[in-house]
């Protein structure tokens, strides 16, 4: 997903959480932080290495390829853009090594969604955003994986949109996609950006939904591919329906997060909060544009009455600067950091104790001495 689902739609499902102006903007921002919380900002800004959320462009084009680096690169992208619906998924066939790639697929209500919402539990509104963001990729990134893969990730000449028609039912059109990163995408013609084939594993252009491009972020598109693990049998991915999903599940969980006392529940939806505004929501998600947060900004200042800012990187930057050595740990960024750090350190244990290596190590523990020292590392 994009800034106009973390962002603006996270901001939309805190208010119907129940939370007020002031509190969805903070859910909200550390949401979309997490898209841009790279080592590039942390050192920026003075934060710990351990609490990178993601990777730059440019950092992933200088990233190393061999056994380190791929467990550093796993660790991110697994932990916050594609946590693992089944870490003991059962694999008939394939060495142990395509076996770990395939039980890091993405998808939704799997244990460590669990896992990951309760982590955030009594730890701030930037721990709910954090988690907001993680829960709302499980559906966006399903079928993809966290780690650099060809026979994960790849996608090929067969992969169609399905394009509803008047009377019922859908057309296919085939995308062709273009290689070009500074191309203009054209959804009326079904032209769109993915990354470059690579035919080795490992190459960086195998990462995520990379050969995808963004249509995994689109929330009005459906499309049909043929993945080489799925055994060439085409999967059909509803977009509309999951980003539904997905609202429905941030309400309910956000909501968990502030009242909740039972055990947060998977497979678990607020629909009954959102139904009232339900033709809204839809009418969002169904209509074809790249970007939506216009459309979501509306709706979130009609659910408060006030006004939304565009998302500022660096709004929290100066209170983390400005405060004291033991007092940074208190700040916005600072509970954004110990929460990314802990989500991290889950998501990569669980791996680990799964038999699978592919994530190496936990990052090292982070103090509060240590929560804002740059020489710390993954």
């Amino acid at each position: 997903m994009q800034g106009d689902f973390h962002y603006y739609a996270t901001y939309c499902a805190a208010v119907l959480a129940g939370y007020t102006h002031d509190e969805s903007l903070s859910v909200c921002h550390a949401a979309q932080l997490v898209d841009h919380c790279s080592r590039s900002f942390l050192k920026k800004v003075g934060g710990p290495d351990a609490a990178a959320t993601t990777q730059l462009q440019l950092e992933l084009m200088d990233a190393r390829t061999d056994r380190l680096g791929l467990c550093d690169i796993t660790r991110i992208w697994a932990s916050f853009h594609f946590l693992p619906r089944d870490l003991y998924a059962p694999v008939k066939k394939g060495s142990k090594n395509y076996k770990d790639k395939y039980r890091l697929i993405c998808g939704p209500n799997g244990d460590l969604l669990v896992e990951t919402v309760t982590l955030a539990k009594d730890r701030g509104l930037a721990a709910a955003g954090i988690a907001m963001h993680v829960l709302a990729d499980t559906w966006a990134h399903t079928y993809f994986a966290g780690t650099p893969s060809l026979v994960i990730n790849n996608t090929g000449y067969h992969f169609y949109e399905l394009m509803p028609q008047e009377g019922g039912g859908f057309a296919r059109r085939r995308v062709a996609f273009s290689h070009n990163p500074s191309a203009k995408e054209d959804p009326e013609k079904g032209v769109y950006v993915g990354s470059v084939y690579q035919s080795t594993e490992n190459s960086i252009m195998n990462l995520g939904h990379g050969r995808a491009g963004h249509l995994p972020d689109y929330s009005y598109i459906r499309y049909a591919y043929l993945p080489a693990w799925g055994g060439y049998r085409e999967i059909i991915k509803d977009n509309p329906s999951d980003y539904e999903h997905a609202f429905a599940q941030m309400v309910y969980a956000l909501h968990w997060l502030r009242d909740g006392k039972e055990a947060f529940a998977a497979d678990t939806y607020a629909e009954d909060v959102i139904e009232p505004h339900l033709d809204t929501i839809r009418g969002i998600i169904d209509r074809r544009q790249t970007d939506a947060s216009d459309d979501w900004r509306t709706f979130g200042e009609r659910l408060t009455g006030d006004k939304i800012p565009d998302f500022d990187m660096d709004a929290h930057v100066a209170e983390y600067r400005n405060a004291g050595s033991m007092s940074k740990p208190d700040t916005f960024l600072g509970t954004f950091f110990d929460a990314a750090h802990r989500q991290k350190s889950m998501v990569t244990t669980r791996i680990m104790a799964s038999g699978s290596r592919l994530a190496g190590i936990p990052p090292r523990k982070m103090t509060k001495s240590t929560v804002h020292a740059v020489e710390i590392n993954d």
